[in-house]
């Protein structure tokens, strides 16, 4: 589809959404009426990841320059005015990337990892003053370095949604996050060597969810074979992080404070969920989001 039909579709499936939603709660009890509404602010975000707009400036210009006469509101508040009313938003954010996944993805075979995210540059991470209390110092194995930032610990269900996320310091292990990602989860959850942990294994056994994990030590591992077979089947985890990473932008950390982080954060999900979203209701793979503005 073309991008005139992509934010026709989008805007219509969160106005739907926060239709439904606003019978059940209220999220805004006081003070004048935004000028623009939810669902457009929504709808240029999500519109706005989907293009690879990675900051609040870069999607308020773009969309204030091309799709003025769509969103006539934009061209008569100030920029400022937008991220506040996005950010105050991310909660509701949250509830509608939710209600986007399939009713099954509690029960399916998921699949755990995580991803460093770094603050800043390690040389300054000494003087860096952000998030402080929050962020900590912590390994990024691929790059074989240290950083000073988070990690992005998810949960993807067997069709490419991501159906859990957390954001946790940098030094913090993935078992210890484990337990949060897979709450409420059955059937089989496939991982790497990193969650290798009876206890945690146990535990998840008592729930009715088998963790699959590779021996932690591959010079040592009694089923070499096994692990290749569950290394295979993990790769869908990798492409969605790496849509995360390049199309998303999610671990450049523009945000000041956590609440523009967890808006920050949750958009970029949202996004991704609603792209999978439209690409299963056309018959197509859920992770091809390229196809969306194909003509």
């Amino acid at each position: 589809m073309n991008l005139d039909t992509l934010i026709i579709n989008i805007f219509c499936l969160l106005d739907d959404e926060l239709k439904r939603l606003s019978r059940t709660q209220c999220w805004r009890t006081r003070g004048f009426a935004p000028q623009l509404s939810d669902a457009e602010v929504i709808c240029i975000e999500a519109v706005g990841e989907l293009l690879g707009l990675e900051t609040d400036a870069a999607i308020f210009r773009y969309f204030r320059r091309h799709f003025g006469d769509w969103f006539p509101a934009l061209k008569q508040i100030h920029r400022t005015t937008f991220v506040r009313q996005s950010a105050n938003l991310w909660r509701i954010k949250e509830q509608v990337w939710q209600r986007l996944l399939p009713e099954n993805q509690s029960s399916s075979l998921a699949r755990l990892d995580s991803f460093p995210a770094a603050l800043c540059r390690f040389a300054r991470a000494k003087k860096c003053r952000l998030f402080r209390g929050f962020a900590e110092f912590g390994k990024d194995h691929a790059a074989r370095a240290t950083i000073y930032g988070f990690r992005f610990h998810v949960r993807v269900s067997e069709t490419g949604f991501i159906t859990h996320l957390a954001i946790a310091p940098a030094n913090a292990s993935d078992t210890a996050l484990a337990p949060q990602l897979v709450e409420r989860t059955r059937g089989y959850c496939l991982a790497d060597r990193n969650y290798w942990s009876p206890p945690l294994q146990a535990m998840c056994k008592e729930q009715g969810l088998a963790l699959v994990a590779p021996f932690r030590m591959k010079s040592t591992d009694p089923q070499p074979q096994g692990s290749r077979f569950i290394a295979r089947h993990r790769q869908l985890i990798e492409t969605v992080f790496s849509q995360l990473t390049c199309r998303f932008s999610i671990k450049r950390i523009w945000a000041r404070d956590e609440w523009h982080l967890a808006n920050r954060v949750i958009r970029k999900v949202l996004a991704h969920t609603i792209g999978a979203w439209l690409n299963s209701n056309l018959g197509l793979p859920p992770l091809r989001l390229a196809n969306l503005l194909a003509d």
